[in-house]
């Protein structure tokens, strides 16, 4: 005879809920690495766990979402959010990373790209495309990231990776720059699809400034600028964390 199941029952000591565990909304300033923004947050609050919810590169400024404590174990879901970015391609120069960063590779003559050409040439970039992950970049290869074999001079085979781009739309035309919208999954270089459209051109470009403005259900007008979180003690970041409780009562998780 089998057994007869055993009813449920509450336990005696419930774990303690911390409040911290949850989500901090930052402004990212360009300069330090995410992992230089999550190293900061840590140790200024003194949290055991802080990760992240998707870089940004150094150089790009915007929303970076924070995870605390328990909040950790949900990376990969705000990770693989869709993301939303305002940017400004630079016409003329190419560089080998397709950013401000990298080392000028080429210059050519911009000015007669005309707006309409620009727009046409965004226009191509929506949709499902194969993207081959850049070699100034952390993706890793034999458990090496590329960035680190770019630096040596080394150049190796990528596999391309099926990326969706939403929205690649003009927002305002000042030669040299392009001022673009973009809206796009997870994953998706940015910097490559503008050194894309400048070689479409014939006078290369590339990625002079980047803002990540959303991500998933977050906004970066909801963010704290990273100064003013560390000038906070925690009573005062208290305010400005998303409990997961916060989260699931606002259907994100």
């Amino acid at each position: 005879m089998s057994p007869q199941p055993q009813p449920f029952r509450m336990p005696s000591t419930p774990h303690p809920v911390d409040p911290y565990d949850g989500v901090l909304l930052v402004d990212k300033p360009s300069g330090p690495t995410s992992h230089d923004i999550v190293d900061a947050i840590r140790r200024r609050f003194d949290f055991d766990k802080v990760g992240h919810g998707g870089t940004l590169d150094p150089q790009a400024t915007g929303l970076l979402i924070l995870l605390i404590g328990k909040a950790t174990k949900l990376s990969d879901r705000f990770i693989g959010s869709d993301k939303a970015y305002d940017g400004d391609l630079m016409l003329g120069i190419a560089t080998d990373s397709f950013d401000a960063d990298g080392r000028i590779v080429r210059e050519a003559d911009w000015r007669g790209v005309t707006r309409e050409q620009v727009e046409a040439e965004l226009a191509k970039r929506q949709g499902d495309i194969l993207q081959t992950p850049p070699m100034v970049s952390a993706v890793k290869v034999a458990g090496v990231p590329l960035y680190k074999r770019a630096r040596k001079g080394q150049t190796v085979e990528r596999k391309p990776r099926l990326i969706h781009v939403y929205e690649f739309s003009l927002r305002a035309f000042d030669p040299p720059i392009a001022s673009f919208t973009m809206r796009c999954t997870k994953g998706t270089y940015v910097r490559s699809l503008c050194a894309d459209v400048g070689d479409a051109l014939g006078c290369g470009a590339h990625l002079k400034a980047l803002r990540r403005t959303a991500s998933g259900a977050f906004k970066v007008e909801s963010a704290a600028p990273l100064d003013s979180l560390l000038a906070m003690d925690r009573t005062q970041l208290r305010s400005r964390v998303l409990t997961l409780h916060d989260l699931a009562l606002a259907g994100i998780i």
